[in-house]
């Protein structure tokens, strides 16, 4: 099995971070009511909030 490393850059580091510490606030302000995974039901804020996340995992291949 081969292991792919992923390259990023600085300005992407920074940006995962700060992706992670807004959510920590809005998590803070507003403590999400379901556990994670959610369902269609989902508010349109926790969308976003979902999708930011998804952007940060590291890709599967």
């Amino acid at each position: 099995m081969t292991n792919v490393v992923r390259f990023a850059s600085k300005s992407e580091l920074e940006r995962q971070r700060l992706i992670r510490e807004a959510r920590a606030i809005y998590d803070s302000i507003f403590p999400p009511d379901a556990p994670a995974g959610g369902g269609a039901h989902d508010p349109p804020d926790q969308w976003a909030a979902r999708e930011a996340a998804a952007e940060i995992q590291p890709k599967q291949r």
